[in-house]
């Protein structure tokens, strides 16, 4: 099956089959139908961009339902093909089925993601299951499995290029992961648990959006939000005009437990309202309630991982990731736990103190934590958060920083394609061009929240790079920074300025890619090793010389203050007990749910996870998890028992650092040496043999513990 088609597999896995395949085939559109939709031909874009001005909602569910019709009967030709297997007739083969599943799919859940509606979120309940059954026909095919088992046992006699061999060797595993091997009763088995696996997916993101958006807290007066600037009080108005409440003030909620607003209002109570209406979601006994969803979720992933010879899920996705065990990644949570705990509680110590020396008779609690420690920090670092914004306006910040660091590391320059239709006005095009003009892809960027967008940041491919097609990249980044009123500027955190980077490193990742197989395309690698790349362009964020080219006053262009500049930097440990106790919390979490054997799945999701922090040491109130289960959508879909991935990553990335830093920092030539060994590379190679070929070495991790500053807090000093 094509790696083009970008089926989220998470929400993947199938119901019985039965005559599904014939019957789509009987439902083939009409050849006026065909015209009439954009899916069903290659677009006649630049770079193939999807025609998005063309694509309407009664697109999707033809185009899928064909899509799924044609690749089958691509896949049933390949299974039945008379002639013997060979790397060609089957392998490339499949690389070159599903080509009208792949564009509506990768189109369809991207702009679920970024800009859904009613509409298409039936369409997802609809198409999910669907999808789900269409992987199992393929993957449980046992004429076709037979083909692909031939040809791996003597691979090593077909004289294959390394990617073309590791190619056959993915396929292989691949199959065997799906239940090519059960017997055909597992196998029904399996299809009526991936079938259900997938509609609770789809129900447990719909909860969430609806949830979140649901759970936004109305303000019936001005003065109760004291602390926000004159432009976020009205920013507030406006949201709260656009939902119906004219006259009133709307605080909408991100998607994480901790809430941005919670630094800055002064009023206790409200901050109390906004942080339990933000911890509630999706256990208030309503119709979008997850706590069920959740167990049933992680039951299910148990019972799939037994059948197919696993003991726990963690295990089966693990198998597949550079952690390469649970006992690996359980022993590395399990060494930064307590460090990050000790220096949580010392910093809920001075923050405690400040309550106390202002007068307050009460104890610190979680919804207290980011108004009291932004006071700490401004009188330890003499940081204004709001005068620290003004120097990092979005559009400086964007040309000034992300691109001015890839034009200095990459020799990439960008292009605006104001021609190019996109799917919301927010939405912006580039094309980017390589020092010498080749062109080289097209970079997408949608900065601005909105309700019709899921939380978060993230970055996508509309078309993946490769050279069996002859494909250049179409990539995506996607923010939530709030929309300043109309006329003013967008000014962010310096949290936001490092997502921008972070995110552009996923897109340079997508848009370097330079290998033959669509398998093998960008940032097709472990979940624990495709935050890597992103990571480490997080570091032109506070260099030295792209920080001066992009970090000037929005009104006076007057640099940022050197004094304020070490600051800032100085600033960046500060509360770093907090966030790595936040994502450890959560981290462990996700790995408790996946790590229950079959039949021993608890289904009191709240009371779980409670016991999951008294066991491991984090159930430090003031903290919670950066994600409480019923909202914690990575390890619903992609990232199950995956969540741990980040700091994974962030042990090569510290260790990249330090390499570039020892290598001589922004140069061109250091810029192409990581693009050629390890970028450009995308899945073609092991991960870990791609990180010793940019380093020459194996990672550090006391990098990433002295960047973290946790080395005093886990001595005892």
């Amino acid at each position: 099956m094509s790696r083009r088609f970008a089926l989220p597999f998470a929400l993947a896995a199938a119901a019985a089959f039965g005559g599904y395949a014939s019957q789509l085939a009987a439902e083939q559109p009409a050849a006026a139908d065909a015209a009439a939709n954009p899916f069903f031909t290659a677009s006649a874009l630049p770079y193939q961009v999807p025609p998005f001005d063309q694509i309407r909602d009664e697109h999707y569910l033809p185009a899928f339902e064909r899509g799924m019709a044609e690749e089958l009967a691509e896949i049933e030709a390949i299974a039945n093909n008379p002639e013997a297997p060979t790397f060609e007739n089957t392998i490339v083969a499949m690389e070159q089925t599903g080509e009208i599943l792949a564009r509506v799919s990768r189109v369809f859940f991207n702009l679920n993601s970024a800009h859904t509606n009613p509409a298409m979120q039936d369409v997802q309940k609809t198409v999910s299951p669907q999808l789900a059954a269409h992987r199992d026909a393929i993957f449980l095919n046992p004429t076709l499995f037979a083909r692909v088992e031939a040809l791996h046992g003597k691979r090593a006699e077909l004289g294959l290029d390394p990617e073309s061999l590791r190619l056959l060797e993915r396929y292989y595993i691949d199959f065997v992961r799906a239940g090519a091997r059960l017997s055909e009763e597992d196998k029904d088995k399996l299809r009526a648990i991936n079938a259900e696996l997938a509609s609770l997916g789809t129900t447990f993101a719909q909860n969430v959006l609806r949830e979140t958006l649901d759970s936004a807290v109305i303000v019936d007066t001005a003065e109760e939000l004291d602390g926000f600037s004159d432009a976020q009080i009205r920013a507030a108005a406006e949201a709260a005009t656009a939902r119906g409440h004219e006259g009133k003030y709307l605080i909408s909620l991100q998607n994480t437990s901790g809430q941005p607003p919670l630094a800055l209002l002064t009023n206790r109570a409200l901050r109390q309202r906004i942080h339990e209406a933000s911890l509630n979601r999706g256990a208030r006994d309503n119709e979008h309630d997850n706590r069920p969803v959740v167990a049933r979720v992680a039951a299910l992933r148990a019972e799939r991982a037994a059948l197919l010879g696993y003991p726990n899920h963690a295990a089966f996705v693990l198998e597949n990731a550079t952690a390469g065990t649970p006992d690996a990644v359980n022993e590395m949570l399990g060494g930064l736990a307590p460090a990050a705990v000790a220096n949580a509680r010392k910093e809920a110590a001075d923050i405690q103190a400040l309550i106390e020396a202002q007068g307050g008779d009460f104890e610190l609690q979680a919804w207290d934590w980011d108004f009291y420690a932004e006071q700490v920090k401004q009188a330890r670092y003499d940081l204004d958060p709001n005068e620290l914004r003004a120097y990092f306006e979005l559009e400086s910040v964007l040309n000034n920083g992300v691109f001015y660091a890839a034009n200095k590391v990459f020799g990439l320059t960008f292009k605006p394609r104001p021609d190019l239709p996109l799917y919301h006005p927010d939405a912006r095009a580039w094309e980017v061009f390589e020092e010498d003009g080749t062109p080289l892809g097209i970079f997408i960027g949608d900065f601005y929240a909105r309700d019709s967008k899921r939380g978060g940041a993230w970055m996508n491919a509309y078309v993946p790079q490769n050279g069996l097609e002859g494909n250049k990249a179409v990539v995506a980044n996607h923010q939530n920074i709030p929309k300043p009123p109309e006329g003013e500027p967008t000014l962010m955190t310096f949290d936001e300025v490092v997502t921008m980077f972070h995110e552009f490193g996923h897109a340079v990742h997508g848009l370097f890619s330079d290998v033959r197989y669509p398998r093998f395309s960008g940032t097709s690698v472990p979940r624990d090793f495709v935050e890597f790349p992103s990571q480490v362009y997080e570091m032109w964020a506070d260099w030295p010389t792209v920080l001066a080219n992009y970090a000037r006053h929005y009104e006076t262009g007057e640099l940022l203050p050197k004094e304020m500049l070490e600051k800032a930097l100085e600033a960046q440990k500060f509360n770093e007990g907090f966030r790595t106790t936040e994502y450890v919390a959560a981290s462990l979490i996700d790995q408790a749910w996946h790590q229950r054997k079959a039949g021993d799945v608890p289904t009191d999701t709240v009371a779980f996870e409670q016991q999951v922090l008294a066991d491991t040491g984090m159930d430090f109130a003031p903290v919670p998890p950066r994600y409480r289960s019923t909202y914690f959508s990575h390890i619903m879909g992609g990232y199950s028992a995956g969540y741990y991935s980040y700091i994974w990553s962030e042990v090569l990335d510290a260790d990249a650092v330090a390499w570039f830093k020892e290598n001589g920092g922004m140069t061109r030539e250091n810029g192409e040496h990581f693009r050629a060994s390890l970028l450009a590379r995308g899945g073609s190679k092991d991960a870990m043999e791609l990180y010793r070929d940019f380093a020459g070495r194996d990672p550090e991790i006391r990098h990433l513990l002295e960047r973290r500053g946790l080395t005093a807090a886990g001595s005892g000093e």
